[in-house]
């Protein structure tokens, strides 16, 4: 098979799909795999590297797309590529497509086969492709915050370990998910206080015992999060529901409460976001904006302000899954997968994933009856 490895065009977005040593494994497969000029570059990554694990140079993006049977990106195509699929073509990246009518109805156009990194779901519920990004995330999400909360960066002014005789921050984590026990783990690191609320009694009761009691743990409900947002110096949310679009969970009336020059940073912005204040996706250009006195943070691409270690994380989730699709076919690969085929989110010009298709009010399709025909 073809393979294309376009470069990344999201703001900042620094990583890529593939490393050198990922190509060469697809290379040394029987492989072609061509990577558009300068792709890998914000990863550390040069041309010559890839050039020296067999792959092709293109400077031709439109090309690049037009002669690839999957094209393997990070983040979801934007606009100015949509035009670039070709019918029948493998897309495998983030597509985040509940919030986003316009990439779903485009991929739905030109009858992409969409396999989307964050809905590959193993049978006991964890996501394999999501997991290495959400822990990045998660852990930038305190280190961030922390940061915003400096007063040159219109934070309050407080030093989130505090210093003897000085109560340290408060750091409230709504979902104990991925990203909320990373971002947890960061925040106690730092010396914070730690509360983490969540739906799951046995999740919360995890939380308990892997941080020994250091935690606060809460059940999220309306009251809980009203109470915890109000009391937050620096409020994560990190709530997901594995391909649908993030419930609001807190909501505008509990952000009013808070403290002038608190701290929002919400990770779940990728799938519409789960702070109700958060009106909007930032860029690491411009990454906050203040609302109701509160510092919000929404920034949808975190982890490609640490490119270098998110790509090899990356690139070790994804390329067993990549590998079985290039050397069994896709079809195949994911009718023998069912994590795999988990991830399929559309499926020549039908969606195939449950949560895209009822978030959209669109129809949805059996992927297993699609393919078998």
């Amino acid at each position: 098979m073809i393979i294309g490895l376009p470069k990344e065009i999201k703001n900042n977005e620094n990583r890529v799909g593939l490393t050198p040593g990922g190509v060469s494994v697809l290379v040394k497969s029987g492989h072609k795999v061509i990577v558009e000029k300068s792709a890998g570059e914000g990863s550390g990554f040069e041309d010559q590297q890839y050039v020296e694990a067999g792959a092709e140079i293109c400077t031709d993006k439109k090309k690049l797309f037009s002669d690839s049977d999957i094209i393997v990106k990070v983040k979801e195509p934007l606009e100015s590529e949509y035009e670039l699929f070709k019918e029948g073509q493998t897309l495998y990246t983030y597509l985040h497509l509940a919030p986003n009518r316009s990439l779903t109805d485009a991929l739905l156009r030109k009858k992409v086969c969409g396999v989307a990194f964050e809905t590959v779901q193993l049978s006991n519920g964890q996501l394999p492709l999501l997991t290495p990004m959400s822990e990045v995330a998660g852990r930038m999400a305190s280190l961030v915050g922390s940061s915003l909360l400096l007063k040159y960066n219109k934070g309050m002014g407080v030093l989130v370990s505090g210093v003897p005789g000085v109560a340290p921050a408060e750091v409230v984590v709504v979902g104990g998910g991925i990203v909320g026990t990373n971002a947890a783990k960061t925040a106690l690191g730092l010396g914070a206080r730690v509360t983490v609320l969540d739906i799951s009694a046995s999740r919360l009761a995890y939380l308990d015992d892997i941080f020994g009691g250091k935690v606060t743990t809460l059940a999220c409900n309306e009251y809980n999060v009203a109470a915890a947002v109000k009391n937050a110096d620096l409020l994560i949310g990190a709530v997901l529901v594995a391909g649908a679009k993030t419930p609001k969970i807190v909501k505008e009336y509990m952000v009013k409460t808070m403290k002038k020059g608190a701290v929002i940073v919400d990770v779940a912005i990728d799938q519409g976001g789960s702070i109700e204040t958060i009106d909007r996706v930032t860029t690491h250009d411009n990454p906050s904006y203040e609302k109701y006195g509160v510092i919000h943070y929404s920034v949808a691409n975190m982890p490609g302000a640490v490119p270098r270690t998110s790509t090899f994380a990356l690139e070790a989730a994804t390329l067993p899954y990549l590998l079985k699709m290039v050397n069994h076919g896709v079809k195949e690969a994911l009718l023998e997968d069912c994590a795999l085929l988990k991830g399929l989110n559309t499926y020549d010009g039908k969606i195939t994933c449950k949560p895209v298709a009822s978030d959209l009010g669109m129809e949805y399709y059996d992927p297993k009856e699609l393919l078998s025909k």
